[in-house]
């Protein structure tokens, strides 16, 4: 392996790191989307 496999191995772990919390991210808003739906039918 040379030093280029290294910096590649790294941007991609970061890459997936950063897809990863997206991913988490977009769903919980989801669930707290979802949650505030159900309370407000309710509601009603």
């Amino acid at each position: 392996m040379n030093p280029d496999d290294d910096l590649i191995r790294k941007r991609q772990r970061a890459r997936a790191t950063v897809l990863a919390l997206l991913l988490a991210a977009f769903v919980v808003l989801i669930f707290f989307i979802t949650i505030a739906k159900i309370r407000q039918g309710m509601g009603a």
